[in-house]
Order: C-alpha cells, then sequence, then structure tokens
C-alpha cells in the first residue's frame, strides 16, 4: 500500500460538445464544370425569385452567424471564374450564388477533449489568490476533421473551477496575405527537405533577406517560363515542394472584439487537411523575461502525421510553422517553459512507446534525441507518452504521462525531472494519478483519461482532462502529495 496515498478530486464542471456551435464553411460540390452549371442554373433563376429566395435564407441563418451577407458575396467573388457568363449580374444574385457554396460544419459535434491549459495573458480585476486561465481543447465535427477551440475561465482561492459561457458565433481569422519568410531559416528548411536542385537554387537566388508569399510565387513562375518547354518533370516536382513549404508557414489574425471562444484555428494546409489534433500550449519564457506561448500539435493529411507549431503572445495574431530535422516525427511534442542552460528542450514519441528528449538552438529545428522514459508500471506497458509541457517546481520539473494498459485503457502518471539536468529522472509514480471511473468509461473511444498540459496554481495541479475521448473534465490533487508519492528513480541510460 502506498504510504503516500494522493487525493485527487473531480470538479464538477465538465466541458460536452455543443452541436449548435456552428462555423461557415466553403464548399465545392464537384468539379468546375458542375461548378459552372449550378451556377448557371442559379442565374436562369427570374430576378423576383432571387430576392425571396434571399430574404428567406437571411432570415433563417443570420441569427447564426455575424455578416453573413458580407460571407455570401466573399464566397461568390471564390467562384466567380467558374461562371459561364460575362453577364453583369445584381448583387442579389450575386450574394444568392456565394450561399449555395456555403455550409454550416458543426465544429464539435462529435468530441470536445484532450485540452491544455495556461495563465491567461490578461491577470487584471480578479481577487487575491484567482487565476484567469485560456483553456485549448481539440474539437471534432463532421468526418473526424479536428480544429481547435478556446475556452476561458478561473480558478476561484477556493479552488473552484469556472469556465466562461462559450459565445454563439464562431469565426476563423483572416489568413495575413503576404507574411513575411526569413530566406536564411527557409532554405535550411529545404535542405533538411531536401529540395536542392539547381532550380531551387535559382529561385531562391531571385529573392532577398525576407521575402513574401507573392515574391516567391514571382519566382517560381519565372522558373515556369525559362525554357521554352517549360519544367521538367523532376523540376515542377521541386517547385511544388517549395511552394507546399512555404504554405504551410502561415500567420493568421483575429480581431480584438472577437471573444475567445469565438476563435477557431480551423485546418488550412494539406499537411493539415484532416486535422489539427491535441495541441500542447506553454507560456514560454523569452531569455529578456517576456513571454510567449508555443503550441505544438499533430498534423494529419488523412495518411501522415506531422508535429507543427504554433506561436502568440496575444491569442489574436497566430503564427503557424513547420518543425524539422530528423527527430521532429510522430507525435506528443512538448516544450519546455523555458530554455535550460541555453537550450530549447522538448519531449516527444518518435517511436510510439518511449518517451523521448530532445535539446536544440532553434525551436524549429531538432536533430538529436534520446530516450527519457520506458513502460515499467502494469498500467503503461503498451505505450508511454506525455500529457503536455513540463511543470517547473521546486523539486523538479513534474511530467505528466499517458500510459496505455490492458484492454487500451489509458491513465495519467507523472514523473520527475532534475530541473538542472533534466535527462535524469529522479522520480516516478507507480500508480496512475488518474484512471478512468465508472462514469468517464463510454465515449467515441471508452477508457480513455488523457490531457495535453496541467498547470500548477496555490500548490494545487489543476489537471483538466479529455474523459473517453468525447468531453472534458477537471481534476486537482496537492503538488506536495504528488511529490510526496514519487519513488526515487536512477538516471535513465543514455
Amino acid at each position: 500500500m502506498n504510504p503516500n496515498p494522493i487525493h485527487v478530486s473531480r470538479d464538477s464542471t465538465i466541458l460536452r460538445p455543443d452541436q449548435s456551435r456552428v462555423l461557415l464553411r466553403p464548399i465545392g460540390p464537384g468539379d468546375s464544370q458542375r461548378v459552372g452549371s449550378i451556377v448557371a442554373r442559379i442565374i436562369s433563376l427570374p430576378e423576383d425569385r432571387v430576392g425571396v429566395l434571399l430574404d428567406e435564407i437571411s432570415a433563417e441563418f443570420s441569427q447564426r452567424h455575424q455578416h453573413i451577407r458580407r460571407r455570401f458575396l466573399e464566397r461568390f467573388e471564390q467562384v466567380r471564374e467558374m461562371l459561364l457568363t460575362d453577364e453583369e449580374l445584381s448583387e442579389q444574385r450575386r450574394l444568392l450564388i456565394g450561399s449555395y457554396f456555403l455550409a454550416e460544419y458543426s465544429l464539435e459535434s462529435a468530441a470536445l477533449f484532450n485540452p491544455s491549459i495556461v495563465p491567461h495573458p490578461d491577470q487584471t480585476g480578479l481577487p487575491t489568490g484567482s487565476l484567469r486561465f485560456i483553456l485549448s481543447l481539440r474539437a471534432t465535427g463532421e468526418g473526424h476533421i479536428s480544429s481547435i477551440t478556446f475556452r476561458t475561465g478561473i480558478i476561484h482561492p477556493d479552488r473552484r473551477i469556472d469556465v466562461l459561457t462559450s459565445a454563439g458565433f464562431l469565426t476563423e481569422p483572416r489568413q495575413i496575405p503576404n507574411p513575411l519568410y526569413e530566406k536564411g531559416l527557409f532554405a535550411r528548411k529545404l535542405i533538411e527537405l531536401r529540395l536542392t536542385r539547381e532550380l531551387t537554387r535559382r529561385v531562391m537566388n531571385k529573392l532577398g533577406n525576407s521575402f513574401s508569399l507573392e515574391e516567391l510565387r514571382a519566382s517560381l513562375q519565372a522558373e515556369q517560363f525559362r525554357l521554352p518547354d517549360g519544367m521538367t518533370p523532376e523540376d515542377q516536382d521541386e517547385a511544388q515542394g517549395i511552394w507546399i513549404l512555404a504554405r504551410s508557414n502561415y500567420e493568421v489574425q483575429f480581431q480584438p472584439e472577437q471573444q475567445l471562444s469565438e476563435r477557431i484555428l480551423f485546418p488550412a494546409t494539406p499537411s493539415q487537411r484532416n486535422g489539427i489534433e491535441d495541441a500542447r500550449f506553454v507560456c514560454f519564457q523569452n531569455d529578456d523575461g517576456t513571454h510567449i506561448y508555443y503550441g505544438t500539435f499533430t498534423a494529419f493529411d488523412g495518411k501522415v502525421v506531422m508535429p507543427e507549431l504554433v506561436e502568440t503572445s496575444d491569442f489574436l495574431l497566430f503564427r503557424f510553422i513547420t518543425l524539422n530535422g530528423p527527430a521532429a516525427q510522430n507525435k506528443g511534442m512538448a516544450i519546455f517553459p523555458r530554455k535550460i542552460n541555453g537550450l530549447y528542450a522538448m519531449l516527444s514519441r518518435q517511436d510510439n512507446e518511449n518517451i523521448y528528449l530532445m535539446f536544440s538552438d532553434n525551436v524549429h529545428f531538432w536533430n538529436e534525441r534520446r530516450v527519457l522514459v520506458k513502460p515499467k508500471f502494469s498500467w503503461e506497458l503498451v505505450q508511454l507518452g506525455n500529457c503536455g509541457s513540463p511543470v517547473e517546481t521546486d523539486a523538479g520539473w513534474l511530467v505528466l504521462s499517458h500510459g496505455v494498459g490492458p484492454m487500451r485503457q489509458y491513465s495519467i502518471g507523472a514523473f520527475l525531472l532534475d530541473r538542472d539536468d533534466p535527462t535524469k529522472v529522479i522520480g516516478r509514480l507507480r500508480e496512475p494519478l488518474l484512471k478512468p471511473n465508472q462514469n468517464e468509461r463510454e465515449g467515441y473511444v471508452p477508457n480513455v483519461v488523457y490531457t495535453c498540459g496541467a498547470l500548477v496554481h496555490s500548490g494545487e495541479l489543476i489537471i483538466p482532462y479529455g474523459m473517453a475521448d468525447n468531453a472534458t473534465g477537471f481534476a486537482t490533487v496537492a503538488l506536495a502529495e504528488v511529490l510526496a508519492a514519487m519513488e526515487r528513480e536512477a538516471p535513465s541510460p543514455a
């Protein structure tokens, strides 16, 4: 029997998926010929019928989406080139055409789970002992496509957790059309991707030390027409690789008046086509004492999983960046909240089995890795992985882990790393900190509890966690109890 029992409390707050939270998304029902046929049928409608239809659609959906007529016009402009006529169309008809190529997407119709929690950048106006937080969640909807959604809440001095009611409107951000790329960093990524043909050299030589997406497009187009017969198939593949890399690094901007729960990070690149999964956010302290939020996540295109990174200082402007290097692979990357001995540090799981530790002088490049923790106890013999970024304590770096045991049951455990040398594992829980109870077994994936990040506040470890890949709950436990229950461990082998 454990001489230092751990008393975990489950909070009554539970966040469940809400099918009424819908996002307007563009649809394209078929190829350009079919789209043209649909547009032609709409154009054939009498003008008086157009106005009636538009009024009906606006009345039905304007209470569900902000600025809906503006969205109709924007969508029309995107399909304008497929019109089979040069006839000048009335604004009403343009609005109606746009409405036919939009659809509501229920963002969290299937699940709302796998949360991470970080302190909110605004802590003003709170009673002493309270903490305002931001919760990121994986929302899964139609087609099992996952995106990142947010909530905000308060941890009160009495340990009570309040999550603010989510806003009724959902909005995707505006993509910044011409983000600037650093030439040196971009070139380093090209080498990593083995995009090193002569074409790449010529394309990059035309660009300055920083360049926009449009400047890169112009350089690639110049190569397309450099020779009378165009590019060779090999150069076409090279050019496509350059373009995909550029499109995978982008920025998006929300407006300050949009509530946090209205802001949705939806898949936007080919690598994210089938989902942005399990974001692990951390509040990272820079060398100068300022802070930035990093979020590592898994991008899924339907076949391949890729680790990627998003960074923000205010949760309004988000910068998406590829992660590169031979160690940037598989799932579960989680960045330490500060540099250690001048280097970035990150946990990962490259082999679907063990937890790894990596160091780098550049947060975008990860070249070397070493096994840190291997499965040891009965509840984790199938697989180990981290459950978010390490939490710094006076005793060391506290890492929450997930373990998979018999009957594919996921439990949450913990281990402790040396503060100055995190390659040393100095403590480990023999038993899970949290495992599914009878109320948490049923869901999209039964018998799973899982978190992507916790925090410590006033001596309490606050753990938001996904329940059966369906909903999200909260657990709290005294940090001192967790540390006292740790069994001492010898350092992991190199």
